[in-house]
Order: structure tokens, then sequence, then C-alpha cells
């Protein structure tokens, strides 16, 4: 097999890959947050002359779509414009890819922002497919990578944005995590799967951040006798077709993690009978129609092929290592003292910082609001890493950016930074950090706007002015449609876009789950209320559920014990009013109109790209 040579614009060094996946001349990766995915200069090369012969008719749209998707460049329902999606394996970004996200954002995307989403990415919207590629050839400059952001591939490799960090991890799984990109990245396996792979891995199985649970392959942490590997889960997933990943094995040695996830894979990529239904091609259907006994059998059978012999499985190669202790910053002089009325800092300390298991230091959580971020606060972010931590940071499957090694000295005036960018916010993964996808605003299968949404409902959470711990443990999901990219499925109350009729005239409305658990050492999918509820009201609802579980629970019982416990019809009862019908009047216009929208709402849905 003869191998490709590249060059990394991070250090000019020539670098082989081979197609699937065995790296040579391992030494010269650069292990440097957000530089996991080797650059590759040709790729952009081509994706200019590709474009330019889709654009001048020379190639139709269908043999252009999975060249345009393998560069991570996703169609939009808006005609002529792109969506990229950049990968951030286990979220991890630096000060100056942050500033290549501003300059995406300011001189690329016309909405002038660039949204960080459930799973770790970062997408820029709206941007001409003919302006495309200098955009991604100028953040590749920093290390960013589009590569596999979408299609059949294995998509961006996920992680706990505390990992190596807090007290609860049972060890860090960071380095394996990037060495598992960089043996699949760009693999001849992974290019065309019947559909995609997702995958996450987790240090911290109790805490659950990664929320392995919903993964098509996930690695949790473990020890056996004295030896590090991993659980290994497959088969995960929300969408049309929900499962909880069942356990695969319950311990993997490190040195044959890689084996065992090529040999799921090439399973998988064999399933030809998928490809005939593409919207029901996933790793979860195949083993949901054998059994998870059969599957195993199937991969330890798989082990023993010939192929095998052809690889090295070894990670250490490939582990991305970064010692970040090493660069832990020492707090800066003249640093601003608290003083005055420290009520703010206070809320924002209580579920915002989080002290390391390192002593003297602590990570931040920035809450940002449905995951946008604006090229002035992309800078300002920027800033606050490169000066007050070690230049490490994380996104996270909230759709929020962490801080990590920020000396406890300085977390106050951090704090007044990220003020001054609108981001100084508490309730850093709680009741009032609500997740939604982009719907409407973007998506070809929207069905509502779930960023309208979003903004109605975390408006009227902030009204309620909840105080009560329990309750603000809740967390609201919802997304445009069944797919469910805000992983409502996994929220304790989870939304997802449909339609009603009222008066013979089209509605926005929401179907409802309620009780899920996403994070966490047990994970559990919600529970379908027998209504639908129309995308105006849907605020009404959330308060009358959360006042009905803080009148009606026991003490100390958590939301989805709750809903366990009494079950969906006290939701529904308390509801029912919401879902009346109106004739359509002058009046009741509202209701015909979904959020942030003008004129009467229609199902306005496309082909999905994401099976092409």
């Amino acid at each position: 097999m003869e191998p490709v040579t590249t060059a990394p614009v991070t250090t000019g060094k020539p670098r082989k890959i081979n197609k699937i996946g065995t790296i040579e001349n391992p030494e010269v990766f650069t292990n440097v947050p957000g530089h996991v995915i080797p650059i590759i200069e040709q790729e952009f090369d081509d994706f200019e002359t590709e474009a330019g012969r889709f654009l001048g008719n020379e190639i139709e749209e269908v043999d252009f779509i999975g060249f345009r998707l393998k560069q991570g460049v996703y169609g939009q329902r808006q005609p002529g414009v792109n969506m990229t999606r950049v990968k951030l394996p286990f979220g991890g970004i630096t000060p100056e890819q942050m500033e290549a996200f501003a300059d995406g954002a300011e001189n690329w995307a016309p909405l002038k922002k660039a949204h960080i989403t459930t799973r770790q990415a970062v997408q820029l919207h709206n941007i001409p497919l003919a302006r495309m590629e200098s955009m991604l050839r100028h953040i590749s400059k920093t290390g960013l990578s589009s590569r596999e952001g979408c299609g059949n591939t294995v998509r961006n490799v996920s992680g706990d944005p505390f990992a190596g960090i807090l007290e609860d991890e049972v060890f860090d799984p960071t380095p394996y995590a990037g060495a598992f990109v960089r043996y699949f990245v760009r693999s001849e396996l992974t290019q065309l799967l019947p559909r995609k792979c997702k995958v996450a891995f987790d240090g911290s199985p109790q805490a659950g951040r990664s929320i392995t649970s919903i993964h098509d392959i996930a690695f949790e942490s473990a020890i056996k006798d004295g030896q590090k590997g991993f659980r290994v889960l497959v088969g995960g997933g929300t969408s049309i077709f929900p499962r909880i990943a069942p356990e695969l094995f319950d311990f993997v040695p490190l040195d044959e993690f890689l084996k065992v996830s090529e040999a799921v894979l090439r399973i998988f990529n064999r399933c030809d009978e998928l490809r005939v239904n593409r919207a029901r091609a996933r790793i979860k259907v195949y083993i949901d129609r054998i059994g998870m006994d059969a599957f195993r059998e199937e991969v330890i059978e798989e082990m023993k092929g010939d192929w095998v012999g052809d690889r090295n499985f070894d990670p250490e190669p490939l582990l991305f290592i970064d010692d970040e202790e090493a660069d832990a910053p020492a707090a800066p002089e003249g640093l601003v003292s608290p003083n005055g009325d420290l009520t703010e800092f206070n809320a924002f300390s209580e579920h915002n910082v989080f002290p390391q298991k390192q002593q003297g230091y602590s990570a931040i959580g920035v809450r940002v609001f449905r995951g946008d971020l604006s090229p002035e606060q992309w800078r300002g972010l920027a800033e606050i890493s490169r000066k007050y931590s070690s230049g490490r940071a994380r996104t996270t499957q909230d759709q929020n950016l962490v801080l990590r090694w920020v000396p406890n000295e300085a977390v106050y005036e951090v704090w007044t930074k990220l003020k001054e960018l609108g981001l100084g916010d508490g309730g850093f993964d709680t009741l009032q950090d609500v997740v939604s996808c982009p719907g409407t605003d973007s998506c070809k299968l929207g069905i509502t706007a779930s960023m309208g949404l979003n903004k109605a409902v975390h408006d009227r959470i902030a009204e309620l002015n909840i105080t009560d711990p329990l309750t603000k443990q809740v967390d609201v999901r919802m997304s445009g449609c069944p797919n469910g990219c805000s992983q409502h499925h996994i929220a304790s109350i989870g939304f997802n876009g449909a339609s009603m009729k009222f008066d013979g005239k089209q509605v926005p409305a929401y179907l409802v789950q309620i009780g899920g658990r996403g994070k966490g050492p047990v994970a559990n999918f919600g529970q379908r209320l027998k209504l639908r509820i129309p995308a105006k009201r849907v605020p009404d609802a959330v308060e009358r559920w959360l006042k009905l579980y803080e009148s009606d629970r026991n003490e100390g019982e958590l939301f989805a014990d709750f809903v366990e416990r009494v079950g969906t019809t006290p939701f529904e009862d308390v509801a029912k009013d919401l879902t009346l019908p109106v004739e359509y009047s002058a009046e009741t216009e509202d209701v015909f109109v979904d959020w942030q929208r003008q004129g009467l709402f229609e199902v306005i849905r496309g082909e999905g790209e994401c099976a092409v």
C-alpha cells in the first residue's frame, strides 16, 4: 500500500499517512491542542477545483455532494450557501484557533457568528461555495480541520472537557482519543460507511460528561488487575430509532482498543443491507437485529482475520501527549481583587468554577447562549485563555466552553473579563443552560425554529428566578426535527419539532419527552407524552412542569426519578389545555407563526445530506 506524503502546516515536515490509517513518521505529530488532524494542503486545492467544476456545471450535484461532505461542507436550506463543520477532537482549542474562528465569522459568515455544536465541533453558516475554500485554507493555518466533519465517516471524536483535571477520573483518555482520530481520519475504511459513526471517550464514567451512552462507539476509562484499558460500548444513538449503547467488552487493554475499533468498523462497513435504507443504517440497527452477543462474536472472529497481521495497533506512536501542567501559568501581577457586592460573582462561582485536582488551579465554565459566539467574543476568549490560563480550552457537549488551568487568584478577574464580553452569566450546565440545534435557521431537515424557542424558554426560566438546587439540575433541550441534534431524547424535558393543524392551517408544534437522563452512571431516554404543544405555548408548559415537580416531589428526589415514580399522566394533565385548537383570526395569529419568524408557518423540508 503506497503511502501519501503530506506536509502539516504547523511544522512543514513531511508526513506519510497510509490509506488505512497506519501512520509512518509519527514523531512529526504536533502535540498541541487542536493540532490532532494533519493538514493536507492538496485537499484545499482539490476542493477549489471540484467546487469550480460544480459551479461551472461540469459535474452534477449528486457527484459533488459526497466529495464536499468529506471535506466537512454541508448544504443548507438556503440556496447557494453552505455550512462548514470544523472538527475539534475532544473539544480542544487554542487561543490562535479562537482567533481563526473570529476571522471566519467576520470575513466569511454573513451572520457574524461561529456556533459550538452538541458534539464539540464548531460550525460556520451561510458561506457561498465559491468562498469556502479560502475560509478553510485560512483556518487551517492554526491546525483547524473540517476533514470528515460531515458525510458517512467517523465524525468528531468527543470527550470530557474536564478530562485530566478533576478528581473523579479513572484516568485521562485524551491521549487515546487523539490516537483514535489519527488512526481513522482519512482511512480508506471510513470514507463511505453505511452511515456516520459518532465516537466518544470518557475518563469519568460515574459522571458521564461525554454521554457515551448515545454514541456508535464509546470508550470509558477502566482499570483491571492494575492495567489500564477501556470499557467499550457500541450501538448507541438517538434520532427516530433511539438506543442506549450496550456493552461490547467490559475491558479492552490500551494496546488493543484500536484493533477492536477497526474490527467493529469493518463489520459495519460490510453491512451492505443497511445501505438500502440510509435512514436506518447505523450500527445500532444492525446490533438491534442480531443482538449484542452475536455481534460480539462477529467482532472476536473479525480480529482473527488476515488484516490483523498487516496492522500496528500500538497507540503509543499516535498518542496526543500534552503536558498541560508543565505550562500551567502563575497568577498574573496586578490582579483585580473582589470588591463591592459579590452576589453576582458568587452566583457565577457556584456553577461555573470547578477546583482542579491540581492544587491552586480552577477550570471555568463559560455559558454560551445557544452556542453562538461573535468575532469579538471569540477574540476576547482567546485573550483571556492566553493571559489567564495555559492556553488550553475545550468546547462542551452543552455548546459551552471550559477554560482550564486558571490560577485561583485570577478567577475573579477572569469573570470580570467574561462579563465585558457578555459571557459572565452563571448557570453553567444548569436549567438556565438551554440547548438547541439550529433548526430551520439553516438545516434542510428542520421543521421548526428551535433556536427561537430556545430564547423563549431561556427568557421564561430567567423570569421564574428559580433558586431551588434540585430544580436547577433540570435540563431542557429542543430539536427542530425528530433527528435529535440537540440530544433532546436524554433531556429532563426534551422537545422535537413537529406540526399540527388549527382551523385548516399549519401550526408549529413540538412533541415532548420527559425524564431523560444523559450524564451520570446510568442513562435513559425520556418518556413520550401523549400530546403535542404549539410552539408559542411551550414556555407555559415548561413553567407548569417545573412547578409540578417542585410541588409534588419527595424530599431530595431528582426530576428523572420523579417522572419514573409518577409517570407521564400528571404532566399531560397540567398541559392539556395548551393543546386546544383556536380559530384563525387577527387575535390568534401569533399561534400560527413560529418563534422569531414572520408570516404564517409552513412545513418546508428538504432532503438531508447526512445519508448521502
